[in-house]
């Protein structure tokens, strides 16, 4: 993906960027704001496997690779594993807000391997969807599972906490509807989150759909416009009212989901009962609904601030106060409200998803 790392890095190499030969150490954002607040740098190694340059066995960072590109090894410290001590506050930061020594440990510091660990399942085998500007849908494994098929796919192995990993695929999520918002608001027909679910159900169903991973609306200036280009180039129907667009924006989603969905399930050869989704996407009742529509599956919906959760987790487990993970995801599902979406209208969605499959694909 664009955004990763790698690209960033060699792209800085190949325009003879001076940054690297001043630079001492990579620091990933997390472990940047923890350097101001304890003088210590240590990497966690949730944080540094998006950028696509490290090894998914070893949770180290692959130096061959690192040599290929020509970037300079002495940066890349091998990161941690979440749950480590790093330090304590420093002293000149607690003399200015009269707070004690607190000791400062890593979590899971990529914000899905947090949210995972949150997900509130008593089971070892499940799948989820954190859901947020990004979608991530995966599931978690012992071990990487890295073969041809899930390189075509666009599948990744991320590292999770107690040394798993998250299989999983990164798609767009509430990005399309926060870009929408931002140009309503910004033309004075902004409208509350409320109101959305009116505007939908006033909307044809099926009308038109997109494929929310094109390229074409990684960061448009207008995602209304966009979004009518791409109908209109499909020669579909193209929506004009706010509940059109909206419409067609989340059953897209729903229907992008499924398809990720089903090859999850076919890679692993196995089939999952249902979907926990968390995330700022949970508030949304008609978003969540038309997930559990298109999958035809139940859809475990909450809790909403499962990145904070997994990382106060995190600390507990390193801490003593929670035996693993699993133990964490037990004391998840029996301390919070989950709220259940069973599908409906399952015949009118797999057809529906048949259409879709035609225009996207």
């Amino acid at each position: 993906m664009p955004v990763n790392t790698l690209y960033h890095l060699f792209a800085l190499k190949k325009s003879g960027s001076p940054l690297f030969d001043k630079a001492e150490m990579l620091l990933m954002l997390p472990a940047l704001l923890r350097y101001f607040f304890t003088g210590e740098r240590d990497n966690e190694w949730t944080a540094t496997a998006p950028t696509q340059l490290c090894n998914p066995y070893t949770h180290a960072w692959d130096r061959e690779l690192i040599q290929c590109l020509g970037l300079p090894g002495r940066i890349f410290y091998d990161p941690i594993a979440p749950g480590k001590s790093v330090g304590q506050v420093l002293p000149d930061i607690c003399e200015e807000t009269g707070i004690a020594p607190l000791p400062v440990l890593t979590v899971a510091e990529h914000d899905t391997a947090s949210a995972v660990v949150a997900v509130p399942t008593e089971h070892t085998s499940f799948a989820y969807l954190s859901s947020g500007t990004w979608s991530l849908l995966g599931t978690e494994l012992s071990e990487p599972l890295l073969s041809e098929q899930v390189l075509a796919w666009d599948f990744s192995n991320e590292s999770g906490a107690g040394g798993t990993t998250q299989l999983l695929k990164s798609m767009s999520g509430l990005w399309f509807i926060q870009q929408c918002h931002r140009v309503w608001n910004n033309e004075g027909k902004g409208i509350s989150y409320a109101d959305e679910h009116r505007l939908i159900e006033q909307a044809m169903p099926f009308r038109s759909f997109i494929n929310p991973d094109d390229p074409m609306f990684i960061h448009p200036p207008h995602m209304p416009r966009q979004i009518q280009h791409y109908c209109r180039v499909t020669k579909q129907p193209v929506p004009e009212t706010i509940g059109e667009l909206l419409r067609c924006i989340i059953e897209s989603q729903a229907m992008s989901y499924r398809r990720v969905f089903e090859r999850l399930e076919r890679l692993l050869q196995k089939r999952f009962t249902g979907l926990y989704l968390v995330g700022g996407g949970v508030q949304h009742v008609t978003f969540c609904q038309s997930i559990a529509n298109a999958l035809a599956r139940p859809v475990w919906a909450g809790p909403r601030e499962a990145a904070a959760l997994g990382n106060i987790l995190t600390q507990y487990i390193a801490l003593g106060y929670l035996k693993s993970v699993y133990h964490a995801r037990y004391v998840m599902h029996r301390s919070f409200p989950i709220t259940p979406y069973e599908p409906n209208e399952t015949n009118a969605w797999s057809k529906a998803y048949e259409t879709f499959c035609q225009v996207v694909m």
